[in-house]
């Protein structure tokens, strides 16, 4: 089942049985959902009746990046309805899920885990355990998303900087990215930035606004300062605000260039 039809056709086209609607989908034993936020969840998952029509023993396992309230919420709930509730999200954009490398974040009842890990093991490349109360897994999910919209900041800020003295981001990239910085999320987000791949979106831009929101308001819980995460929601807040919020979350990276008025 999924909220827009399309995708779903393309699955039954593969062997996929398409359901009804989100209540249908838990008439079974195991039930995974990605949502775009907290509000889709909600509408989803607990406003459409869909845990009191779960099967006795089903294990929901949900992928999407959530609060850590809402999750804590969801656990509560599914308890209620005796169904088990493994947050497993994922790090990896569409090109990595559709061939099966993603990096699985998983916490929840250690039991529930292992009957489900057999189906995280087509669905990524390496599964990682975090603790058995879930919202760890959606904490470290958000500090991740958090790191990688400070690194995109970071890459545009200093590639208008080169630019502004003559030399190419490329060129900056190149030798940071083979360097300093040779990792897949400079590597990868370095080329799209100085490719300009802002569209079609991987990742759109209003969602990487989403989760650094999440991660101040996880931050403001427990008391933990995250004064950078203030900056990139207010960078973010305005790329939404001037009409970029659909483009991929790469985009963020050249506000700095257009603030320096070199686009």
């Amino acid at each position: 089942w999924n909220r827009s039809p399309e995708p779903v056709q393309g699955l039954v086209a593969q062997g996929a049985r398409a359901a009804a609607s989100p209540a249908e989908a838990f008439e079974t034993e195991v039930v995974f959902s990605i949502l775009a936020n907290d509000a889709a969840t909600r509408e989803v998952i607990l406003d459409s009746g869909a845990l009191q029509r779960a099967q006795a023993g089903l294990v929901h396992v949900s992928m999407a990046t959530l609060s850590v309230a809402l999750v804590d919420e969801l656990v509560a709930r599914h308890a209620e309805a005796g169904v088990g509730y493994v947050a497993a999200p994922v790090f990896g954009r569409t090109d990595v899920a559709a061939s099966g490398q993603l990096n699985i974040v998983v916490a929840g009842d250690p039991e529930a885990i292992a009957r489900v890990q057999p189906l995280l093991d087509v669905l990524g490349r390496k599964t990682w355990p975090v603790g058995a109360e879930p919202r760890q897994a959606n904490v470290v999910k958000i500090a991740g998303n958090f790191m990688i919209a400070s690194a995109i900041e970071t890459m545009g800020e200093s590639t208008a900087l080169a630019r502004s003295y003559g030399v190419e981001p490329a060129a900056l990239l190149e030798i940071l990215t083979s360097t300093l910085f040779a990792a897949p999320v400079y590597q990868n987000y370095g080329r799209l930035l100085t490719e300009r791949k802002f569209s079609p979106a991987a990742f759109k831009l209003s969602l990487g606004l989403k989760d650094v929101g999440l991660a101040l308001a996880a931050g403001q819980e427990k008391a933990v300062p995250l004064p950078f995460a203030s900056v990139l929601r207010d960078n973010l807040l305005e790329a939404v605000a001037q009409g970029e919020g659909d483009l991929d979350w790469i985009a963020l990276g050249q506000r700095s260039h257009k603030k320096a008025g070199l686009d």
